[in-house]
């Protein structure tokens, strides 16, 4: 990617503006798509499937914390309550879903959490300045390899994943929602 160049202040901010809307976006697509779960079948992995709505809306959320907040401005006050260290291990790049319903916390549990990390990367992500957004970061990230870039690339990375809950709501033999 060394051939890409790298946008200018105004350009930045236009993109970082964008993300949180596309990002507000994703999000009601994948909470319209989870509200029809019943909690019984977010701990299941369907026939023919390879994972559960737990382990996606888990990701969703360590993903989204490291994507839009610790990659952005490192760890900070309270992130320890925000993105408890088990909750990245559990569903965590590389991580498998676990099977044991003793090891998944509840649904509403992890609908909470999602909305925590959320609403915190919803009021960071504005106030981050082009300068810093322009910063060079390592994968993942989409287009750009500075800090944008691990911006641009959260909408991206759960419009793949909420992709992944509507197949599995399929398996499970539930109704398209669209």
């Amino acid at each position: 990617m060394s051939d890409v160049t790298i946008p200018n202040a105004d350009a930045i901010a236009a993109m970082r503006d964008s993300v949180v809307g596309q990002m507000r976006f994703a999000r009601e697509y994948t909470l319209n798509l989870l509200s029809s779960v019943p909690a019984p079948l977010w701990n299941v992995v369907p026939n023919g499937g390879t994972s559960h709505i737990a382990w996606q809306v888990g990701h969703l959320a360590v993903s989204e914390y490291g994507l839009m907040l610790f990659r952005q401005r490192g760890r900070a006050e309270g992130d320890l309550e925000l993105m408890p260290g088990w909750l990245r291990k559990k569903f965590g790049r590389g991580t498998k879903p676990p099977t044991d319903p003793a090891d998944i916390p509840s649904k509403e549990e992890l609908l909470a959490t999602l909305e925590r990390i959320h609403e915190a990367s919803m009021t960071v992500v504005p106030t981050l300045s082009s300068e810093l957004l322009a910063e060079a970061t390592e994968m993942p990230y989409a287009v750009y390899p500075i800090k944008l870039g691990a911006l641009l690339f959260c909408p991206l990375h759960e419009s793949i994943h909420t992709g992944q809950i509507g197949l599995l709501r399929r398996l499970h033999g539930l109704e398209p929602v669209r």
